[in-house]
């Protein structure tokens, strides 16, 4: 909890509301930890993550990676296209977000196209799996928040 104190300047109430399970709790922060180190930069990681709360339906993770999207740098009209389901017009961003969707709604099953098209801007075949470990974190997340109905953050709410 300390760790995501530091990083984002408060500790987010997802991950309050985790540390009822210490084992989902230490998953997450795990996971957490590990995605830091990926090959995505933070506008990246916020795409990805956003993209998966946008699919995941949860007020609190689009609340929360919408602010940390446009903290990372993503701009405002590519976060509000991520949020309307749409892709963002920096090509990368939209190349992630689409393996990524693609991802959610085919449960892992892409086809090589896909993943070529994803490599073809730039990604690398560890970017790849690394979408994979995003997805965890920003799952776990998205389901604790609609579980709990977790309430979202007064410095959050400008993003609800």
């Amino acid at each position: 909890m300390q760790g995501l104190q530091q990083k984002f300047g408060f500790v987010p109430n997802v991950a309050a509301t985790m540390a009822e399970s210490p084992v989902l709790l230490n998953a997450f922060v795990g996971c957490f930890v590990n995605f830091q180190g990926s090959g995505f930069n933070d506008m990246e990681k916020q795409t990805l993550l956003l993209t998966n709360a946008v699919t995941m339906q949860s007020p609190w993770t689009i609340a929360f990676h919408s602010t940390m999207a446009l903290q990372a740098g993503v701009s405002q009209g590519d976060v509000r296209a991520i949020r309307e389901g749409k892709p963002p017009k920096d090509a990368h961003l939209a190349a992630l977000r689409e393996l990524t969707k693609a991802l959610i709604e085919t449960k892992g099953r892409v086809s090589e196209a896909e993943i070529e098209k994803f490599l073809l801007v730039g990604y690398s075949k560890t970017c790849v799996l690394e979408v994979v470990a995003g997805l965890a974190i920003s799952t776990m997340a998205a389901t604790v928040g609609n579980l709990a109905r977790t309430p979202i953050e007064e410095t959050l709410q400008m993003n609800a």
